[in-house]
């Protein structure tokens, strides 16, 4: 049986519309993200006006091992 045929307009047509909701999809992702950033961001100053040192929790957490790790 022969593979049905698609046209070149249509094949362009499907190209063009999954771009087109890829970018949208792209737009909402980096509004998330901003979002997410800003929450951060938030808690951060949060913590350091409570005294946590950051840098150095961050340190801390580098010397354990990665939970990926753990996991394989």
């Amino acid at each position: 049986m022969p593979k049905e045929q698609i046209s070149k307009d249509e094949q362009i047509g499907f190209h063009k519309g999954a771009l087109t909701t890829l970018a949208k999809e792209r737009e909402e992702m980096l509004k998330i993200l901003s979002i997410v950033e800003q929450l951060m961001q938030m808690h951060i100053k949060s913590l350091q006006d409570l005294g946590v040192d950051l840098q150095k929790a961050a340190q801390q957490t580098k010397a354990k091992k990665p939970i990926e790790d753990a996991l394989r």
